[in-house]
């Protein structure tokens, strides 16, 4: 997927007012979120990792329930926004930060948030994901 990061800079990524900004991941970078997640249309459903484009870019697209490939094929349905900012609307996407490139997830709600490795079908074990270092012990 050739996504052109720096065509638009998401505006719905400012924390609300009198809000601070939380850095769940320490220089976490940016990623391509789909405008359906960032303007709270659909939950975050898929996440595709992908090679970075450009030093800030970490390589994370992130899709909601409802980008069909419809939507996907109208005009460019991608924005830019701080991973941690993305984290503020998915806190799930947090353990998933440094899983590989080529990375193909999903997230399951049924019976609470289980990652699911999407090529394999497999749900992706707890101790597999990233804890920040703020959180370790």
């Amino acid at each position: 997927m050739a996504l052109g990061f720096g065509k638009k800079k998401a505006s719905g990524n400012r924390p609300a007012a009198g809000s601070e900004r939380i850095e769940f991941i320490p220089d976490a970078g940016a990623c391509l979120v789909t405008t359906h997640v960032r303007d709270g249309v659909g939950r975050v459903k898929f996440m595709v990792r992908e090679k970075s484009q450009v030093p800030a870019d970490n390589g994370w697209r992130i899709f909601s329930e409802f980008d069909t490939e419809e939507y996907m094929n109208q005009g460019d349905p991608f924005v830019i926004m701080a991973f941690n900012d993305v984290c503020a609307i998915e806190p799930a996407l947090i353990g998933i930060y440094d899983f590989p490139v080529g990375s193909d997830l999903a997230i399951e709600r049924e019976g609470g948030i289980r990652i699911i490795d999407v090529t394999s079908g497999r749900e992706i074990p707890v101790e597999n994901f990233y804890v920040p270092p703020q959180f370790r012990a």
